[in-house]
């Protein structure tokens, strides 16, 4: 999830052998302050850059803005600088874990003699907003060996730690990742001294004065590096932007967020819980949040039945050769449960269905006239995520995937990820999400099976489809599966918030593993490739997201109680009642408050549980044969005739209308 920007882009420039990046920056022009302010650049190998980088022969480069993604975490990577000096500055017993930038900020851990307190971030602050003013520049300084570094070091047994992982492999983390194990220090720009420092790779902003807006939102407890086993220590989350006015949006957005948040309304609308009896990560759906799973499920599966997929169904639970082969006890262990030793062989709880749905094609002989052959399940699978990302039903440990695996020949696939890309964006369309963008996937050539040329025709056929769709197609360097390359579609949300949603991969490993082959028209053997696709994610990602889409207030095909009757009197509920009764034969769930509340309190609870329809009834309604609407916008339409009354809410919630039903808007009426 993340917030929206819009970025300035520039146009590359030349850095002149023995010049700097700044230099050629200048000299065409472009800003070196404000928002739009240029803060790094990225080389022709696509590796960011400091302004002060000087290359030895004439290199192209593409200055990179605050107003980019890649700027934007910049400046949040040097104010997580910042804040460290900070700490250091006002608590100077404390030692330095890591601190990367972070979707719409950054965090620092530290270890210190005592948790922070909320006055302790407001002093560390007042320190920060000290620095800022001061405009100390970054300067990149390359240890000569690790023995240097940790010389320097010696203090900082954390930093060490990171020093000694450097010597054994070129890790990925922030500070030490890269072909350099450099430091940067904060200089005085009035008397060039070093004021602070810290082990890093970079890059960073030239100078502080840049850190238009920050804040430092809350700090928590997290174990170093993420492991239990490791000790405890005090991470301090933050956000930071090139102005006042974005900070002040992000602040208001992130009230909107807390107002939709899906966990509290959960728990208000009753639709979900997460007891600790059961464990973190592992969800209950309620009665009403059952009626919306089951809604979303029932809907999806007529689109699959329409679109021409196979239903299947697999166990939960495998022995563990089955992921020997498939190859995810290698590269995804982490992420498994702990096996289960029975009868002398390992079982694993099911992480992906994929290796299932690999010995379904597999069990008997398949020709090539049965292809495309698109296996579809709701299928369960549990991942052992830590406990400090598990998050509500968007980061959950135990999950239903609407799971399709589409087997096709090489000359089918191209066809078939357009025409499957296309039903995955009108399918969210249809649940009420309809602003996207792709993003595309690559290799990470570290974590990956499978030959060159099977991974270059697998990502080709993908960027294929995501331009013939017309979205943006946003790469994600080496961010796919170990075993294929991947578009995510990322939709935004009613506040403009994106989340990942859909992913569709291409696959010619797995095939080779489990050994598929169909009947090809000539009578040979060939293997088939293999598209995995996740339209929800999961279906309790999905369900999150969708609460919080709509704040709680579903569309009536959705709702877990589309009508409420409301009788004015008691003497008016059995007119209700026949008044449900009727709309109960017609699909729709409907019921009366009989409770002992007066009217006006049972509106507000039915406004409060968001309820589309009010149906209200009095002596005239009675009389009449009417019933009166009130909708959840507080309007209303008095005097309906009950024929037409059950009309209005049949069609639209047949309809499935993702707006709010309302006395303002032209509804449909019969």
């Amino acid at each position: 999830m993340s917030a929206p920007r819009t970025p300035a882009v520039a146009d590359p420039v030349v850095v002149p052998a023995g010049t700097t990046a700044a230099d050629a920056v200048a000299a065409a022009g472009l800003p070196a302050a404000g928002p739009n302010a240029i803060v790094v650049v990225r080389d022709d190998a696509g590796r960011l850059r400091d302004l002060d980088w000087a290359p030895e022969a004439d290199t192209e480069v593409t200055p990179v803005s605050l107003s980019e993604p890649d700027g934007l975490n910049v400046l949040r990577h040097s104010t997580a600088h910042v804040l460290a000096q900070a700490v250091q500055d006002v608590f100077p017993s404390a030692k330095l874990g890591i601190g990367p930038p972070i979707e719409n900020g950054f965090y620092y851990d530290f270890d210190v003699d005592k948790p922070f307190q909320p006055d302790d971030l407001a002093k560390l602050e007042k320190r920060m907003q000290e620095i800022v003013k001061s405009g100390q520049t970054f300067r990149r300084r390359r240890y000569d060996s690790l023995d240097a570094a940790r010389a320097e070091l010696a203090g900082e047994p954390y930093k060490l730690e990171l020093v000694d992982i450097k010597g054994d492999v070129d890790d990925e983390i922030m500070e030490v990742g890269g072909g350099e194990l450099t430091v940067y220090d904060n200089i005085d720009p009035k008397t060039g001294d070093k004021r602070w420092g810290d082990l890093c790779r970079g890059p960073h902003l030239p100078s502080t004065r840049l850190i238009g807006a920050f804040k430092l939102m809350r700090s928590a407890a997290a174990y170093w590096r993420g492991s239990e086993k490791n000790p405890q220590l005090q991470r301090v989350y933050g956000t930071a932007w090139p102005t006042r006015d974005e900070l002040k949006a992000y602040l208001k957005l992130l009230e909107e967020a807390a107002r939709r948040d899906h966990r509290k309304l959960g728990s208000d609308l009753d639709l979900f819980s997460f007891p600790d009896e059961i464990g973190s990560g592992l969800a209950v759906f309620h009665p009403k949040g059952g009626v919306i799973r089951r809604e979303l499920e029932n809907y999806s599966r007529e689109r699959h039945e329409q679109a021409g997929y196979s239903f299947v169904n697999t166990p939960h639970i495998t022995k563990g050769h089955l992921f020997e082969v498939s190859g995810h006890l290698d590269w995804y262990a982490d992420g498994m449960y702990p096996p289960m030793e029975m009868e002398g062989a390992n079982y694993y709880l099911k992480p992906m269905n994929c290796p299932f749905h690999n010995l379904i094609f597999r069990s008997r002989g398949r020709s090539y006239r049965e292809l495309p052959l698109r296996l579809f399940e709701f299928g369960s699978v549990y991942r052992f995520e830590k406990s400090g990302v598990v998050h509500g039903l968007t980061r959950v440990r135990g999950m239903t995937q609407d799971d399709a695996h589409i087997y096709c020949t090489e000359d089918q696939m191209q066809g078939e990820l357009k025409s499957l890309l296309q039903f995955v964006l009108d399918l969210l369309k249809d649940y009420g999400l309809d602003d996207f963008y792709l993003e595309l996937s690559t290799r990470n050539p570290d974590k990956s099976v499978g030959t060159d040329a099977n991974w270059e025709r697998a990502t080709e056929a993908l960027r294929q489809a995501a331009e013939d769709s017309g979205l943006e197609l946003v790469p994600d360097p080496g961010g796919a599966a170990f075993y294929g390359p991947k578009i995510s579609v990322q939709a935004k949300d009613a506040i403009g918030r994106t989340w990942q949603m859909s992913t569709i991969q291409v696959d010619f490993n797995l095939p080779e593993r489990f050994e598929l082959e169909y009947t090809a028209g000539g009578g040979g053997r060939e293997r088939p490739v293999m598209i995995h696709r996740a339209l929800f994610g999961s279906i309790e990602r999905f369900f999150g997201v969708l609460t919080e889409h709509y704040a709680g207030a579903f569309p009536a095909w959705l709702s877990p109680v589309q009508v409420v009757g409301i009788p004015i009197r008691d003497d008016h509920a059995d007119y209700l009642q026949s008044f449900v009764e009727r709309l109960r034969r017609e699909g729709i769930r409907a019921e009366v408050d009989a409770s002992d509340d007066r009217m006006q309190k049972k509106i507000r609870t039915a406004q409060q549980q968001k309820i589309p329809f009010m149906a209200i009834a009095g002596d005239d309604d009675v009389s009449g044969g009417t019933v009166s609407f009130r909708y959840r916008d507080g309007s209303q339409r008095n005097g309906v005739p009950l024929d037409e009354a059950v009309a209005h809410v049949v069609d639209i919630v047949r309809s499935r209308v993702n707006t709010g039903p309302s006395a303002a808007a032209d509804q449909p009426a019969g």
